[in-house]
């Protein structure tokens, strides 16, 4: 009795010193962590990529009304020039799901048929991100989708402010 006892407490303290498999529970408990990390830089990354293409979109569509005449008759060409970079609108949309119907101009100060400012604005466009948890686990109230409504106002080119 006394020498089985002896010999199980040296294959107990055998078995603790061993470090067979240790990399593979710790590769089990980080991987889901670094997976989660790196999906969340890559959603992050893709919002701000589409963020910054639409700010320069309503940035393109604001320097180009500068300098058209105000009556509104080169609105749709600014909103070609913000949705597909040109404007004869053609070709695919800088972002997708971006359309002209998400294009608003605006004008503001001084009379209708000299304002001082031109303001493009991004409206009812909505950011769907690949790993959207909502749709995962079938919760609306969870859905990670983001409104993107960048705008840019400039003075026009005919503007006495100073």
């Amino acid at each position: 009795m006394k020498g089985t006892l002896r010999h199980l407490n040296a294959a107990a303290r055998r078995l603790a010193r061993r470090e067979d498999g240790t990399q593979l529970v710790e590769l089990a408990i980080v991987l889901p962590v670094m997976l989660v990390m790196f999906g969340a830089v890559a959603e992050f990354g893709r919002f701000f990529y589409t963020y910054q293409t639409l700010a320069k979109a309503t940035r393109a569509g604001a320097r180009y009304l500068t300098t058209e005449p105000a009556d509104g008759s080169s609105d749709a060409k600014a909103e070609n020039l913000v949705v597909y970079g040109n404007t004869t609108g053609t070709g695919d949309p800088v972002v997708s799901g971006l359309s002209a119907g998400n294009v608003s101009v605006e004008r503001s100060g001084g009379p209708s048929s000299m304002p001082e400012r031109v303001t493009v604005k991004i409206v009812g466009y909505t950011y769907s991100p690949l790993f959207d948890l909502g749709k995962l686990v079938g919760v609306s109230g969870l859905s990670l989708n983001v409104d993107v409504s960048p705008a840019t106002t400039m003075r026009t080119l005919g503007s006495t402010a100073s």
